[in-house]
């Protein structure tokens, strides 16, 4: 199973791929409207790639929109991976 390590580097890596973010800015408390400045256009490409990423679909009746921070993010996919591996 993947660790919550693996998880928050590959999110990091496919969102500093993807939006362009640095380091500094991919930190868990990040909001990812008001602090990485993600409208709701920017929210599908984030879904799409990390659906990539990870190999699991995000939308699949899941209320995305409780996803505020980056570690929200974090763990909703850990969440994912583990009900993926059961």
């Amino acid at each position: 199973m993947i660790t919550r390590e693996e998880i928050i580097r590959r999110t990091n890596d496919a969102l500093k791929k993807e939006f362009e973010f640095s380091d500094a800015q991919l930190v868990p408390t990040a909001q990812l409207k008001d602090d990485l400045c993600l409208d709701s256009l920017d929210a599908v490409d984030m879904v799409v790639v990390l659906e990539q990423q990870f190999g699991v679909t995000l939308r699949q009746g899941y209320d995305l929109r409780t996803i505020v921070t980056l570690n929200d993010l974090y763990d909703f996919i850990e969440k994912l991976a583990r009900e993926h591996h059961k």
